[in-house]
């Protein structure tokens, strides 16, 4: 069984994951189950209360994912150069300590005790700055030290001094040139010069145009720069690894309160997701008692809609361990019992519960059968699936559980399922548990109302409307109103009698005075066409026979029949030495053949050469080797 599906519980989960930040809370969310030690859902509960309190009051605090993080701490602690985007990250994080340390501290003016997790958090003021200082944009900022300043000044005005070089050159040498402007191959500053001209200008061929026609070469007074150049980009890259080691290292020596930082981040952020679900939901935290008792005010499910939502008041005291629920059908029974058991579960997992007040015991666990379970992949029928739910939940109930089950005894014979169900319920009280069960058997209310710990409770209904009001009255063994619903829609008063004799027998069945109703009407269904049949053209064969001369339209040709109509109604025609296939549709009968030809005339003299005739000849008398190819 599952019962968070089965309750809708897996449902509220993924709502209350998408208000968590980090993967740790939304880990640890997906993992929630009932606490059974009453001092850590108290606390649990605490928890809840007072993030929802703050979060009233200050909004929702600054939490930002931290997963990334220790992957870059694991990564300085091994003692790693980290990136410029890795410190970032780091700085970024810092920002988030501030800002919520920040959001705590003012949370002190309330008295709430989460605001003094403050205490746990350290901002690192100095990391913070320093990496601000020489981090920019995902790179090392110009100005982290003097020295790379002055080398990247140096860099950009050697540069300069090269493309200068380079358009100088141009100039004075315009008619050597493919072009007026320098260009940038392999990494190379270098002018174009015409093919022919290679050897006029001093310098190394770097390139060629895609013709052949422009060789890209570097001058000589270009390329001593770019040596120099070189050797000033080395120096500026040892600074900035000087530079991201130094930072590295700072990160390293705060590995611990970096660490704390991101458990404290973690830890609220899964707090603050309860008081957030809190808020959405519109929940209230509940009391807790070990007394087996359960009292719901204004209980809803958390996933119905509040506008269509009618709130249920539940009350199941220490005496009574059972409730059975009748009604109609559609009533609402089943979301009552969904209802009941959502609001403890919520509660038993330090959530507040989506009513107005609670009262709610703990249970060690919960047990449900809802739905008809069949499962094809084992060939359990809707039965025996629930027997076999039914006895797994009897094995492991115990008197601190909690039970439903939704339609006890159903999908089998009404007589043994009803005994069935008597049998169930007696086992559910021998184990003390507290169960909630929903049923449509008469005798089950009859059974429910002589134990004195098990009470009958119904779902009342509008008979004007034919709605239900989904409200559940304590106390009361309800009806099925099926009869009546059915004479509502229109159920024709004949088989409304023909129903109650079946069900109650003649003498009962007298008692009952319904309308006359309207006849029921039959609507018109389609029509099933049938295939005609393959027969329908077997007397097309007949129509001509071989050797018959016909008419070929629209060609309006003379032909000799080869071979007769066949069941797709084509035949075979030879037209000037020529055979082909046609639609019937397209022949005429010109002349039979028994008016051309004797009785037993050989028609292979009209339709094979004579070398075709000789070689079948030879077949018919010994072994031959030719072959017959016949024509389309």
């Amino acid at each position: 069984m599952n019962t968070e599906q089965q309750i809708g519980f897996d449902k509220v989960k993924e709502m209350w994951i998408q208000l968590a930040v980090s993967s740790y809370a939304k880990e640890k969310i997906a993992g929630t189950v009932p606490f059974t030690d009453e001092k850590e859902l108290l606390h649990q509960l605490k928890e809840t209360t007072d993030a929802r309190e703050m979060i009233d009051k200050l909004g929702n605090p600054p939490l930002q994912d931290v997963t990334e993080l220790r992957e870059i701490l694991h990564a300085a602690a091994r003692g790693d150069c980290l990136t410029p985007y890795q410190l970032e990250r780091v700085e970024k994080v810092l920002v988030v300590v501030e800002r919520l340390k920040q959001y705590l501290a003012r949370g002190k003016q309330f008295g709430n005790p989460l605001a003094y997790y403050d205490e746990n958090l350290d901002e690192r003021e100095e990391l913070r700055e320093e990496i601000v200082m020489q981090i920019r944009n995902e790179a090392v900022d110009d100005r982290a030290s003097k020295v790379l300043f002055d080398l990247r000044t140096k860099i950009t005005a050697m540069k300069e001094a090269m493309k200068q070089k380079a358009d100088q050159l141009i100039r004075s040498n315009k008619d050597l040139m493919a072009d007026s402007y320098h260009t940038l191959r392999n990494g190379r500053i270098c002018v174009p010069v015409k093919k022919e001209y290679r050897f006029r200008i001093p310098g190394s061929v770097i390139d060629k145009s895609a013709t052949g026609n422009t060789v890209f070469i570097e001058p000589a007074s270009v390329s001593k720069l770019f040596e120099e150049l070189q050797l000033l980009q080395v120096e500026e890259e040892n600074e900035v690894y000087r530079i991201l080691y130094t930072l590295s290292s700072l990160v390293a020596d705060a590995l611990p309160a970096m660490e704390e930082n991101m458990r404290m981040i973690e830890k609220l952020d899964f707090i603050f997701s309860k008081g957030k679900l809190s808020i959405d939901l519109d929940c209230s935290a509940p009391a807790i008692n070990l007394e087996r008792r359960i009292v719901l005010k204004g209980a809803r499910h958390p996933l119905i809609d509040r506008t269509v939502n009618v709130p249920l008041n539940f009350e199941m005291g220490e005496k009574e361990r059972g409730i059975v629920i009748t009604g109609p059908n559609t009533g609402g029974k089943t979301v009552a019992i969904k209802t009941v058991m959502i609001n403890c579960y919520m509660a038993q997992c330090g959530l507040h519960a989506p009513c107005t007040e609670a009262d709610i015991c703990m249970n060690s666990n919960y047990l449900s059968d809802i739905g008809d379970g069949q499962d094809l992949s084992e060939n359990l029928s809707t039965f025996s699936a629930h027997i076999k739910n039914v006895l797994a939940i009897l094995a492991e109930s115990s008197p601190d559980s909690f039970v439903i089950m939704d339609e006890l005894g159903s999908g089998t014979d009404p007589a043994e399922g009803m005994g069935i169900a008597v049998a169930i319920l007696t086992e559910l009280l021998k184990s003390g548990a507290n169960f909630l069960v929903t049923t449509h058997y008469p005798q089950i209310k009859d059974f429910a109302s002589k134990n004195e710990n098990i009470v009958n409770a119904r779902m009342t209904f509008d008979k004007e409307t034919l709605r239900p009001t989904y409200r559940m009255v304590i106390g009361e063994a309800g009806e099925s109103c099926a009869f009546y619903i059915a004479e509502r829609l229109g159920m024709p008063g004949y088989m409304l009698e023909s129903a109650a004799k079946a069900t109650y027998g003649e003498d009962t069945a007298k008692g009952y005075h319904f309308g006359k109703g309207q006849e029921l009407k039959k609507n018109s269904a389609p029509r099933i066409t049938k295939m005609k049949k393959a027969g329908v053209n077997a007397n097309l064969s007949t129509l001509y026979n071989i050797g018959d001369s016909v008419m070929v339209y629209p060609e309006k040709k003379i032909g000799i029949v080869c071979e007769t109509v066949n069941d797709k109604g084509t035949l075979r025609v030879q037209v000037a030495g020529r055979k082909f296939w046609i639609n019937h549709k397209r022949v005429k009968l010109h002349v039979k053949a028994e008016e051309l030809y004797p009785e037993d005339y050989d028609f292979s003299i009209i339709f094979d050469s004579v070398e075709e005739r000789k070689i079948r000849h030879d077949m018919q008398r010994k072994y031959t080797e030719e072959v017959i190819v016949t024509k389309e």
